[in-house]
């Protein structure tokens, strides 16, 4: 009986034990349940006090009307409220107005893209320029079917595109271009921006427009278009003609007054009437910020920068990022001395144009330039009104009129008065018969400040339209408009001698040899070319191969286009390609294809030998195959092999 009751108490055990640890496991996960509970609660609190203060910042943001505000109003929630900091970074930014804004930026971005791409194809059939494509996509895509508004960061953008534009004006004034003008040129500049300044201001007094209007008229028919008139100088193989050269010495004078205005203009920060004494003070800043800031430039340019951008030249993607670093570091200084972001652009290209590496440079930085340019020029013409457009038509068409034929009387009469043959002064005064890119750009900020308004905007982009693309037409039709004008007699008004056709400068060569690539075989063919007495024009990436060469040299990439032209490949005898890198050789032995000229390429992989020859390459440098040949020839002197 004992025994049965011990077996009965340890079964009865057995069976409890379950049971009690079941029971300790359900109230440990009750337990866990709990805390659970809690945490949830307070994280659900934590949710509805960040969307509490979410919407108060949404709503500030929408009170504020701008990215700007936005920010404020976030700021002066945080300094009213006792909530911790952590929560009001996200209110300060909300993440659902972050997207939507970015949203309809790259909606609107895409768009102008897309509308600049397409008229861009448009004017190229028509052979118009693309600022008329580009100002005529903007009236399409903003006024006419409302696709696109302007927003801060498409302005920003386009402010972008105005200092690379500007960067770009000063990498071309390197000193010696300076000097090499002469006092013809230069005379030739400030006789033409006084007489067309005077000229229009009197011709938009007549029109109707008051005295702050027409100065602002005035100002802007006197410049002509940079863009346009090299852009068809190069076209028509004219750039470095008498009077190519002549219209760019006259441009870049240009540019130098556009810079002292843009200076000027920097010193008034509204359009609201101001005392003398505050209009003298603020140009007198202007004026001395910019004289200091040009000082600095140039002493770096002539101490500091030659030694760090030597070192960056010898990898072409350096020495382009530390030129958009030094653009935009002289802009922030041009930024910290009240100066506009144009002056500093300009002076940090001036800086590096007196480097060796100016040209290659230019030719890197103007891909970039041209889309920042190209959504400049789409916003303005969003900006403007057409329907002031159409009510100063008649305004616009006589301020048209005067830029195509006051200003070809003007650039004539003032180059025939200083000994230039009628032809030369004939060809530069149709190429500058047209208003200038900057006149937008002047345009732009007298809007920024107040002095102009959305009618005299649009009175101005109308001249621009039509004297750009009539002065486009004239241009590449210059040849016929002279023999049509020599013929009626009336080039004799101007008492312009005659002349013959103009011929191009002596600096280009010809009848050259191009080496590009300057390894050991290049340097080795261009030293030993010379001493036979051709003319060698040796081209590299690197300045450092270029040093101590007995020939003429050239710093730039051979894949550019813009290089074989500064080369004048068409005029040279023979092109050769001492690189390793067989897509250039291909593109290099079609381009020699293209102009007749022959050419010999150093070819390391056997398999692009057929490829080459179909592209009619004279002669093709194997060093596999001539040293074989070598070998064989030596140990035959040698009697190790029969002869």
């Amino acid at each position: 009986m004992e025994r049965g009751e011990v077996l009965g108490e340890e079964h009865a055990q057995k069976d409890h034990e379950p049971k009690k640890t079941l029971n300790v496991q359900r109230s440990t996960f009750n337990v866990q349940r709990s805390t659970f509970n809690v945490q949830r609660s307070t994280f659900n609190a934590q949710r509805s006090t960040f969307n509490a203060q979410r919407s108060i910042g949404n709503r500030k943001w929408a009170l504020g009307n701008g990215a700007g505000s936005w920010r404020e109003g976030g700021e002066a929630h945080r300094r009213e409220s006792n909530v911790s900091l952590l929560p009001l970074a996200f209110t300060t930014y909300p993440m659902p107005g972050v997207q939507a804004i970015d949203q309809t930026f790259i909606e609107y971005l895409g768009v102008i893209i897309i509308a600049a791409a397409l008229f861009a194809l448009g004017a190229r059939r028509l052979r118009l320029p693309t600022i008329v494509a580009y100002l005529v996509a903007g009236l399409s895509v903003g006024p006419g079917l409302g696709l696109v508004e302007i927003t801060p960061v498409l302005g920003i953008i386009s402010e972008v595109g105005i200092v690379l534009l500007l960067f770009l004006v000063g990498l071309e004034l390197s000193f010696g271009k300076i000097r090499g003008m002469g006092k013809e040129v230069l005379v030739a500049g400030i006789a033409q921006v006084t007489l067309t300044l005077g000229s229009g201001f009197l011709a938009s007094w007549g029109l109707g427009f008051d005295i702050k209007e027409s100065l602002i008229l005035g100002i802007t028919v006197t410049f002509s278009s940079t863009v346009v008139a090299v852009k068809l100088l190069e076209e028509k193989g004219e750039f470095n003609s008498l009077h190519g050269r002549l219209t760019i010495g006259v441009l870049l004078i240009q540019d130098l007054v556009v810079i002292v205005l843009l200076t000027l203009l920097s010193g008034f920060q509204s359009g609201e009437g101001l005392a003398l004494s505050g209009v003298l003070m603020s140009l007198v800043k202007s004026l001395g910020g910019m004289a200091v800031l040009c000082g600095v430039v140039l002493v770096a340019a002539r101490y500091l920068l030659p030694v760090p951008f030597a070192w960056a030249a010898s990898s072409s993607a350096t020495l382009f990022i530390w030129s958009l670093c030094w653009c935009f570091f002289v802009v922030t200084g041009a930024h910290w001395m009240h100066l506009s972001a144009e002056s500093g652009a300009f002076l940090a290209g001036l800086g590096l144009a007196q480097l060796p590496y100016n040209h290659d440079l230019r030719r890197r930085v103007h891909p970039l330039m041209n889309f920042f340019i190209a959504v400049f020029f789409v916003s303005l013409g969003i900006q403007m009104e057409p329907g002031s457009m159409v009510t100063h038509w008649k305004a616009a068409l006589a301020l048209a009129a005067f830029v195509l034929v006051g200003k070809f009387l003007i650039v004539m009469g003032t180059l025939a008065f200083l000994g230039f043959g009628e032809r030369t002064a004939h060809f530069s005064a149709v190429t500058l018969s047209q208003i200038s890119e900057f006149s937008f750009i002047l345009v732009a900020v007298l809007l920024r400040s107040g002095w102009a308004d959305a009618a005299m905007a649009g009175t101005v982009g109308l001249v621009g339209l039509i004297t750009i693309a009539v002065s486009a037409c004239m241009i590449l039709s210059n040849e016929t408009i002279y023999q049509w004008m020599r013929r009626l007699g009336m080039l004799r008004l101007f008492g312009a001698k005659p002349e013959e056709a103009a011929t191009l400068g002596g600096h280009l060569p010809r009848g050259h040899i191009i080496i590009v690539g300057m390894n050991t075989l290049g340097r080795l063919l261009a030293k030993r070319l010379h001493e036979r007495g051709e003319r060698v024009l040796a081209i590299d990436t690197d300045p450092m191969k270029l040093e101590g060469l007995p020939c003429e040299t050239l710093l730039g990439n051979a894949e550019y286009l813009s290089v074989l032209d500064e080369a004048n490949l068409p005029e040279a005898k023979l092109l050769v390609s001492a690189l390793r890198i067989e897509p250039t050789n291909d593109l290099l032995a079609y381009r020699a294809h293209a102009a007749g000229v022959q050419c010999s390429v150093h070819v390391i992989d056997l398999s692009v030998i057929d490829n080459l020859l179909e592209m009619d390459v004279s002669y093709l440098m194997i060093p596999k195959v001539d040293g074989i040949k070598l070998q064989t020839k030596d140990l035959r002197q040698r009697g190790l092999l029969p002869s």
